[in-house]
């Protein structure tokens, strides 16, 4: 395209690069290694292991050290509302590092999903600085498996109370605060304890999911919902595909650890060909979730006219890798990799969670087509 072309804006110095930069920056580097230490230090396999058989999975003295200590929890927040004034790029690295751990803490529910609604609000400032301190947890009370656009369930409003029930919602056993979509059109406040709220036994034991029954409940009216899911729910889905990287790398990088160590007839097992291919596919798969996750990252960070369709693009593409990096990191364990013992089946188990999480794979496909008017056949 010539420097004249009318969809090349020009500067005084030459032609404007409009292109996202999707590298990381400086910052987002040391970020991520001061996540990662913390995370080695204090969130190692067995321990979530052994969180999971409890009935406690969530780890709150991990989520006090990222909220509180490192101040994670604000990070879409601005500061003059009491964050960090940071973008998704930062909670996109952030949400890496978790995946990679497959940390049992409610970062994206209350950090991202949660904080978005309430960005969405008017008036809400005392909420929002909570949630952004870590000190109150907040949860959408929205199915886990509702597509950014999707409809959902809603609850009555009945003369300033609420009653109904709500299922499928992720870590609402930690919530201090659900943010519930009423009938009237109103996205209300309501604390935790004012509701019953039943677990119910979810696949992924690192995101519990639970039933929420309201019967009378008091709730403070904080806008419109229908707006305020909406803007939640994509960038959940947006940078879900962050969370969805970060496993699939730790799943590559360590089939390839153990295959290198694994020996079959005096030699590395790694050094079979079939099994080489197998994971130089699976790379390029990684490769590219990598510049789809960021390009989501970004367009939710820049407010991008594209972020409806950058959005649906990483959803589209991140499950199947995920899913497809964990599957091969189980069988390529071999037995081992059918034990209990061995962390594997956590990040299996969270890839096909995450693979119906704010929609699924086809359901953005879908969307993707209807964005870029490109008809079924």
């Amino acid at each position: 395209m010539s420097p004249e072309s009318p969809e090349s804006p020009e500067s005084p110095d030459g032609p404007v690069d409009t292109r996202p930069d999707l590298l990381y920056t400086e910052e987002e580097d040391a970020l991520r290694a001061a996540v990662r230490d913390l995370l080695d230090d204090h969130c190692d396999a067995a321990g979530v292991i052994v969180r999971t058989e409890s009935d406690a999975p969530h780890d709150l003295e991990l989520w006090k050290a990222l909220s509180s200590d490192m101040g994670l929890a604000g990070l879409l927040v601005p500061e003059a509302r009491g964050g960090q004034g940071a973008t998704h790029r930062e909670a996109a690295v952030v949400l890496e590092e978790l995946g990679r751990a497959v940390a049992p803490v409610p970062y994206l529910t209350s950090a991202v999903v949660a904080t978005e609604a309430l960005l969405a609000c008017g008036g809400v400032e005392d909420l929002l600085a909570e949630l952004a301190s870590g000190r109150t947890i907040g949860a959408l009370a929205v199915a886990l498996n509702t597509a950014p656009g999707g409809p959902y369930k809603v609850v009555r409003q009945e003369n300033g109370t609420l009653h109904g029930e709500l299922t499928a919602i992720a870590d609402a056993a930690v919530a201090d605060v659900l943010l519930v979509p009423a009938d009237d059109g109103g996205l209300y406040a309501v604390d935790a304890s004012a509701a019953t709220v039943i677990p119910r036994v979810s696949l992924d034991l690192t995101r519990p999911l639970a039933k929420v029954v309201l019967h009378g409940a008091q709730g403070r009216r904080l806008g419109d919902a229908e707006p305020a899911v909406r803007r939640a729910l994509r960038a959940g889905a947006g940078l879900l595909a962050s969370e969805q990287l970060g496993l699939a790398e730790w799943a590559l990088t360590e089939t390839v650890r153990y295959l290198k160590e694994r020996r079959q007839f005096n030699r590395p097992v790694g050094g079979f060909q079939a099994l080489k291919h197998r994971l130089a596919q699976l790379w390029l798969e990684l490769v590219s979730l990598r510049a789809a996750a960021r390009n989501a990252a970004d367009a939710l960070a820049t407010g991008s006219d594209d972020t409806d369709v950058a959005v649906a693009v990483a959803q589209a593409y991140a499950a199947p890798v995920a899913v497809h990096a964990a599957e091969e990191a189980l069988q390529l364990h071999g037995g081992i990799g059918m034990t209990w013992e061995h962390p594997v089946h956590l990040y299996l188990k969270r890839a096909k969670a995450d693979a119906i999480a704010y929609g699924t794979a086809g359901g953005h496909r879908a969307a993707l087509a209807e964005l870029v008017d490109l008809p079924a056949p």
